[in-house]
C-alpha cells in the first residue's frame, strides 16, 4: 500500500487562467434537499485548492449559501456560480437549491450548464426532488454523473440506491465504485476501473491510502466489474472488441467507452462517499474532468434570427460570431443588477456593445465578472465557454440572447412553471407605497416564478409564488435588502381558469369618443384547448380587415387571459378565435376591435361552461409503518388521490399521493401529531384540475 497527498499531486490552480475549450468544464450540483449537494461543493473548492477552509451548512458559514436567510436556515435558496481548477481543467459550477419552492433556480441552471452531477442520498435514494432535477436534466439533454453521499449514515445502503437510480429514474446505472462498509463502518471506496482499494486516512481527506480490494470484497468487486465491461461492452465497439476477444480491456479504454456513453446518454456513472467526513472527493473530480463533456462536445447551439425568422447556428469556437443566454438576474447592492451570462460563442469584452435579441436593442456591457458565490472579480473579457456576470444591461431579464448586433440570434430561453400559492402584500403607509412597489418589481425581475398583480376590488398586492417558503423568503429580502416593512396576508391558493366548453359571442361596438366615431362588428369563438397552452387567433376573414386591427383585436384577447372573467384569476387552456368581422373603413378604428374583442371575449366565455383550476401537489410521506393508517385516511380526507404506497428504509412506509393545494396548508403540523415526530414529507406542483362545483361555489361566494 502507499500514500497519496491529494493537493500535493494535483495542481490546484490552473495552468492558465485560460485553459483550452477542451479542458473546460461547466457543471451543476442538484440534489433533493438534505442531500448533501452544498457540503459537496464545499469540499470539491477546498481540495481543488479554490478556499482553504471547509465551511459547513450547519454552522451557516458554507461558501456557497452566502444569503442570510441560507444561513439562519441552513439551506440553499439562490443558485450560486465559482470556478475552480482539476488536473488542468476549468470547471465552472453552479450549486443549485434542493427544495422545490426555488426548482426556478435549478431549471435556469441546467438550461446553460454542459454536465451535472446528481447528488442522492445513501438513506433516501430518490427523492421528490431528485426525479424533477433528472427530468429537467432529460428536457435540456445534459449528461450526469451520479455520486451517492452520506454513506457514513445509519440506514445507508449503496445497492438500493441503485436498483432506484435504474427503476425510478430509468436510468443505466454503471457503478464505477463500491463502497468499504458502510454507517459508522465507512471506510473508503474500491475503484473498480483500477481494481483498488482507496481510504481517506486525516481528517481532512487529504491524503488517501491506496491498497488491495479487501478479501471480504473481492468476489463482489470483481462481479461488479464484470458487470461494468460487459455493460460498456454492448454500448462501445472498442470494449466489445476487447471482450469477445477474451483480452482484458485497458483502464484507458474503459475510461474512454465510459465517456462516450455518458455523452451519448447512454449510461451513467456511479460514485459513492461522504462529504461531510470528506471522503469520495477527488475520485469525484476525476469523474467530472473524465466523462462529463466539455464545450466542445455539445452540439451547436440553434436560435433563429429575429429579423428574417431564418434558423441560425453557432459553433462553441471563440472565432465565431458572439452569443450569450441570460440565465439568472440578480440585484447587488454594490453594482445594481447583475446579469449571469452562459457564452456560447465567440468573445465578449468589457465595454463591447451588443444586441439584446429580444428588445432589438443594442446595449453597453460596463463590467465582466467572475463570481465566487457573492464575491466578485473583474474581468477584462470572456470567452465561449465561460460563465461570467455583466454589469450594465439595462431591460434585459432571464431568458434574453445577447449576441453580436450584425449577426443576430435569439435562442430558446428556460421554461418556468406556474406559481401555485399567492398572499396579499400592503404598505403600512401611503407613504411607503412606492418603496413597496419598486422592492416587489426588483424581485420579481429577479425571479421568473414570482408574479405581481394588483386585485381590482381591494387594492392590495397581489404576490404569487411557489410555495409558503417561497414567499416568505421574498418577503424578508423586502424587509432587510429593501428596508420595506410592509403588511402580509395569509397564504393563499393560486387558482386558475378554464373554459369546459365552447361559445360564440357576436358583439357591435359603436361609440363616440372626443367626437369621434369608433365602429366595428365582432364574433369571436372561444373553447378548451388541448395541452393546457393558451392560443389567440384570427380565422379567415372574407372582409378586406389590415392586419394591424386585426392584431390589436387578438392582443386585446391575450391581455384578457392574465384575469379571466370568471374570477379574475389567470385564464389556462383557451382558445380564442376571432371568426367574423364587420368592417367599417371610415370608422373602425384600433380601439373598436380591441374593445369589440375584449367585450366578445369575455361574453363567449362565460358561456363556455367556464371553470376553476386548483394546483394538485405531488406528496410523498414517508411514515413509521405503526403510524401509516393514520396517515392515509387523513390524506384520504384531504380529496387525496393514493397512487402508490411502498416499502421504505428502517421499517417505514412512503405514500405517494395527489392533493389538492388548498388541503395541504398547514399539513406539517398535522403529520408530526400523527407520526409522534417521526413522519416527514415533501410535495411539488403536479397539474391542475377542474375544482369541484361545491367549492368553487365557496370560492366565488355563491350558494351551491
Amino acid at each position: 500500500m502507499h500514500f497519496i497527498n491529494i493537493l500535493g499531486k494535483r495542481p490546484v490552480v490552473a495552468v492558465a487562467d485560460d485553459p483550452p475549450l477542451d479542458r473546460t468544464r461547466n457543471i451543476g450540483m442538484a440534489a433533493h434537499i438534505d442531500a448533501g449537494k452544498t457540503t459537496t461543493t464545499e469540499r470539491v473548492l477546498f481540495y481543488t485548492g479554490r478556499i482553504h477552509r471547509m465551511g459547513e451548512v450547519d454552522d451557516g458559514d458554507a461558501q456557497m449559501d452566502w444569503m442570510p436567510q441560507e444561513m439562519e436556515r441552513g439551506i440553499t435558496i439562490t443558485a450560486a456560480a465559482t470556478t475552480c481548477f482539476w488536473g488542468g481543467h476549468r470547471i465552472n459550477i453552479i450549486d443549485t437549491p434542493g427544495h422545490v419552492d426555488f426548482t426556478v433556480e435549478v431549471e435556469r441552471s441546467v438550461r446553460v450548464l454542459d454536465g451535472l452531477v446528481t447528488i442522492l442520498c445513501a438513506v433516501g435514494g430518490v427523492q421528490p426532488q431528485s426525479e424533477t432535477v433528472w427530468r429537467q436534466a432529460d428536457k435540456y439533454r445534459v449528461p450526469r454523473v451520479i455520486f451517492v453521499n452520506k454513506m457514513d449514515r445509519i440506514g445507508a445502503n449503496f445497492h438500493d440506491v441503485l436498483h432506484q437510480i435504474r427503476s425510478r429514474l430509468g436510468a443505466n446505472a454503471v457503478a464505477i465504485q463500491l463502497p468499504i462498509g458502510a454507517e459508522e463502518r465507512f471506510e473508503g471506496v474500491i475503484d473498480l476501473i483500477r481494481r483498488r482499494a482507496l481510504y481517506w486516512v486525516d481528517d481532512l481527506g487529504t491524503q488517501i491510502e491506496e491498497a488491495a480490494i479487501p478479501e471480504n470484497l473481492e468476489s463482489l468487486a470483481e462481479q461488479f466489474r464484470e458487470h461494468l465491461v460487459v455493460t460498456l461492452g454492448e454500448l462501445d465497439p472498442v470494449v466489445e472488441e476487447r471482450y469477445l476477444a477474451g483480452e482484458e480491456p485497458s483502464e484507458e479504454e474503459l475510461h474512454a467507452a465510459l465517456r462516450r456513453a455518458t455523452l451519448g446518454f447512454r449510461a451513467v456513472p456511479v460514485l459513492c462517499g461522504s462529504a461531510l467526513r470528506n471522503k469520495g472527493i477527488q475520485p469525484l473530480l476525476d469523474a467530472v474532468v473524465r466523462y462529463l463533456p466539455s464545450p466542445e462536445d455539445m452540439p451547436d447551439v440553434v436560435g433563429i434570427n429575429p429579423r428574417t425568422g431564418s434558423e441560425e447556428r453557432r459553433r462553441h469556437d471563440p472565432t465565431e460570431h458572439f452569443c450569450a443566454l441570460v440565465f439568472k438576474v440578480q440585484n447587488d447592492p454594490f453594482v445594481g443588477q447583475l446579469h449571469y451570462l452562459r457564452v456560447y460563442s465567440g468573445r465578449l469584452k468589457r465595454g463591447d456593445t451588443v444586441l439584446n435579441a429580444r428588445l432589438g436593442q443594442r446595449q453597453r456591457v460596463t463590467k465582466l465578472l467572475r463570481m465566487h458565490a457573492n464575491r466578485r472579480e473583474e474581468l477584462e473579457q470572456a470567452r465561449a465557454g465561460d460563465i461570467v456576470a455583466a454589469v450594465g444591461l439595462a431591460d434585459t431579464v432571464t431568458g434574453d440572447t445577447l449576441c453580436t448586433p450584425a449577426r443576430p440570434i435569439a435562442l430558446e430561453p428556460p421554461t418556468f412553471p406556474e406559481p401555485v400559492i399567492s398572499t396579499a402584500i400592503e404598505p403600512r403607509t401611503r407613504a411607503e407605497e412606492q418603496k413597496v412597489v419598486s422592492a416587489l418589481e426588483r424581485l420579481v425581475r429577479e425571479d421568473p416564478t414570482l408574479r405581481l398583480r394588483t386585485d381590482k376590488e381591494t387594492g392590495q398586492y397581489i404576490l404569487s409564488g411557489m410555495g409558503e417558503l417561497h414567499l416568505e423568503i421574498v418577503v424578508d429580502r423586502m424587509r432587510r435588502e429593501f428596508g420595506v416593512d410592509a403588511r402580509v396576508g395569509k397564504p393563499m391558493v393560486s387558482y386558475r381558469e378554464t373554459v369546459l366548453g365552447s361559445a360564440v359571442a357576436d358583439v357591435e361596438f359603436d361609440r363616440i369618443l372626443a367626437g369621434k366615431r369608433h365602429r366595428v362588428g365582432l364574433a369571436v369563438r372561444v373553447a378548451s384547448a388541448s395541452g393546457g397552452q393558451n392560443s389567440a387567433r384570427f380565422g379567415r376573414i372574407e372582409s378586406d380587415v389590415p392586419a394591424v386591427l386585426l392584431d390589436a383585436a387578438v392582443a386585446a384577447i391575450r391581455d384578457s387571459f392574465d384575469a379571466g372573467p370568471l374570477a379574475g384569476y389567470p385564464v389556462l387552456g383557451v382558445d380564442a378565435v376571432v371568426e367574423r368581422v364587420l368592417y367599417d373603413p371610415d370608422n373602425s378604428t384600433e380601439l373598436a376591435f380591441r374593445s369589440a374583442a375584449s367585450q366578445a371575449f369575455r361574453e363567449a366565455y362565460l358561456s363556455a361552461r367556464p371553470a376553476l383550476l386548483e394546483p394538485v401537489m405531488r406528496v410523498e410521506v414517508v411514515t413509521p409503518e405503526a403510524h401509516m393508517g393514520d396517515v392515509v385516511n387523513d390524506l384520504n380526507a384531504r380529496r387525496a388521490d393514493i397512487r402508490e404506497i411502498r416499502a421504505s428504509a428502517g421499517n417505514t412506509q412512503t405514500i405517494v399521493a395527489f392533493v389538492p393545494l388548498a388541503n395541504v396548508f398547514g399539513y406539517s403540523t398535522v403529520l408530526r401529531s400523527l407520526t409522534q415526530g417521526r413522519g416527514t414529507y415533501t410535495m411539488q406542483p403536479e397539474r391542475y384540475d377542474p375544482v369541484p362545483l361545491e367549492r368553487q361555489a365557496e370560492i366565488l361566494g355563491q350558494t351551491y
